[in-house]
């Protein structure tokens, strides 16, 4: 898993819509870079949510927001627009920066054993580098962007 104290890479991937994301894109903000399972279910869904409506008050203290999965752009764009997320979402299907950031990883579900995305959260900082991370079992989806916010008054 990538380490506080390390610098974010200039490439981030790419959005929805075939846009390159870059690190330099959020010079002089703070950026919020997470990463979550799969569109469309329930608890990526409410992480989301948590985000959208936080929105303005992560904007207006100088906080971007971009989340990451391994799903389409197509799958991103219906997420989107079915969510009504002010945000872009990077298609990471090669799993680029989920190895990047070490949240690809062996997971189970009820004994089943497969790989998948860990639901993780960094904070990077005006100059790139991560100052914080939030692991899966520290990350309330519901609540998501309200944790973003006070750990903020924290950095």
């Amino acid at each position: 898993m990538q380490l506080v104290g390390t610098k974010a890479p200039e490439i981030l991937g790419y959005d929805q819509n075939g846009q390159q994301i870059k690190l330099s894109d959020f010079a002089g903000q703070y950026l919020v870079l997470y990463f979550y399972p799969k569109d469309s279910t329930s608890g990526c869904t409410a992480e989301a949510c948590s985000f959208r409506d936080g929105y303005e008050e992560l904007r207006r203290r100088g906080i971007a927001v971009v989340g990451v999965s391994v799903d389409s752009a197509a799958s991103h764009q219906k997420f989107i627009a079915k969510n009504e997320l002010p945000f872009s979402l990077i298609t990471d299907t090669e799993h680029t920066l989920v190895d990047h950031f070490g949240v690809w990883a062996e997971k189970s579900t009820y004994g089943r054993k497969y790989m998948g995305t860990l639901r993780t959260t960094f904070i990077i900082n005006r100059e790139g580098i991560i100052e914080k991370v939030f692991s899966p079992k520290e990350i309330k989806t519901s609540s998501h962007a309200a944790q973003i916010l006070a750990e903020m008054e924290n950095i």
